[in-house]
């Protein structure tokens, strides 16, 4: 069993189709047990369904409204705490489950660690994946105390199983020099700082190509997004966040699935992360599902 049959808790706006009704299927993932700094991102997929109550159902940006939709939100996921390898293993099977039904998969987290086995879900069912990473950090590390399952991790994980060159990460300020020595010697794309800007220059590079999108909230600086565990300053805005938003939903790719990541309510008791994180989600949701 994957989620709680008797989950009764508050869905996402508009996700009220039943599982078999659904196109999408939206799934928390609350896990945040190999986190470095600050923990509670486990806390995160909840609170972004509580704010999104506070939205438009209608997207001014997209013209495009949720009842366009048929989406199913399944709840969060009943993953074992403390165990990040078992967690790992359900997430995948999960993502296996949703993939042979046809299903395209927004997920909630959580750590970023969540993401490695979506993506090594993906992979199984396309050949040619790419990454496109959104991340203040590189997560580009082998293991980090010695520790190889750590949300230090899932994108070096993924450059060694679709390739570097399919990995494109974007807003890096913050890593370990043999990270960013990684990213320039292995081939993979990134690109410090900016995001809007070089997605620009990069997407037409992936027209056609089957791609996952993961967004780690903490790409944004933290005036904008406190409720993060490891929040770094110097980012970029909400704006600029959505603006990449709309320039990979408004591209030729062919978005499979995505992820938004690392919202830890209890570093922001103004709910301000929260409730970006669910606009983020509402934009992913009408733009990337074509």
């Amino acid at each position: 069993m994957f989620f709680d049959e008797a989950y009764s808790g508050r869905k996402f706006i508009m996700a009220d189709k039943s599982y078999e009704e659904g196109d999408i299927v939206l799934f928390g993932m609350p896990m945040d047990f190999t986190v470095s700094f600050r923990p509670g991102s486990r806390f995160g997929p909840n609170r972004i369904r509580e704010a999104s109550i506070g939205l438009e159902e209608y997207s001014v940006y997209l013209d495009r409204h949720l009842e366009e939709l048929a989406v199913h939100d399944a709840g969060d996921m009943l993953l074992p705490f403390g165990n990040a390898a078992r967690s790992i293993d359900m997430i995948e099977q999960f993502a296996d489950q949703l993939l042979s039904d046809g299903k395209f998969p927004v997920g909630l987290g959580g750590e970023h660690l969540v993401t490695w086995p979506i993506i090594r879900s993906m992979f199984k069912k396309y050949e040619d994946l790419a990454v496109i990473h959104i991340d203040a950090h590189a997560d580009l590390r082998e293991q980090y105390e010695g520790e190889v399952l750590s949300h230090s991790t899932p994108i070096r994980k993924a450059c060694e199983l679709i390739g570097p060159e399919h990995v494109y990460s974007f807003g890096i300020r913050s890593g370990m020099r043999e990270e960013f020595q990684y990213a320039e010697e292995s081939g993979m794309h990134m690109s410090k700082f900016e995001v809007a800007e070089p997605l620009k220059r990069v997407l037409p590079s992936l027209s056609g190509r089957n791609v996952y999108v993961t967004i780690d909230i903490d790409v944004l600086d933290p005036a904008f997004a406190p409720g993060t565990g490891t929040a770094e300053a110097g980012g970029i805005s909400s704006k600029e966040l959505l603006e990449a938003i709309h320039l990979i939903a408004g591209s030729d790719v062919h978005v499979v699935g995505c992820d938004l990541v690392e919202v830890a309510p209890a570093y922001d008791p103004s709910e301000q992360t929260s409730i970006a994180a669910s606009k983020f989600i509402r934009e992913m949701l009408l733009g990337f599902k074509k």
